[in-house]
């Protein structure tokens, strides 16, 4: 059974499920952005900024604000980087519980 709110959160989970787009919103923490200065921050083409950038956009997660022939891009809620640092947290939990395990491993195998 799908439900409409199971969409929404797959979607909303599709959304970041790419590093160019992770790579692009912790960009963004320090400020809105041009599609030039992110490709020269994150080391990019800017055609693969701006093919991330749009689907951040669809999805609610970013924001524009035109100013002459420039477009800046800025964080359309900032509550998304409690989000992402929960989930770097997690991460970082599971990596110490691998190095934990990795350790008594080494410790308990016979020394050749």
């Amino acid at each position: 059974m799908e439900s409409p709110l199971h969409r929404f959160k797959a979607e909303f989970f599709k959304a970041l499920g790419h590093p160019v787009r992770l790579a692009i919103l912790d960009a963004l923490r320090e400020g809105e952005m041009s599609v030039g200065r992110l490709a020269e921050e994150l080391g990019l083409e800017q055609p693969s900024i701006s093919q991330q950038l749009s689907v951040l956009r669809q999805r609610g997660f970013v924001e524009t604000r035109k100013e002459g022939t420039s477009i800046y891009y800025r964080t359309a809620d900032p509550k998304v980087y409690a989000f992402l640092d929960l989930g770097r947290a997690i991460f970082e939990r599971q990596l110490k519980t691998q190095s934990d395990l990795l350790s008594e491993l080494q410790e308990s195998s016979p020394q050749s």
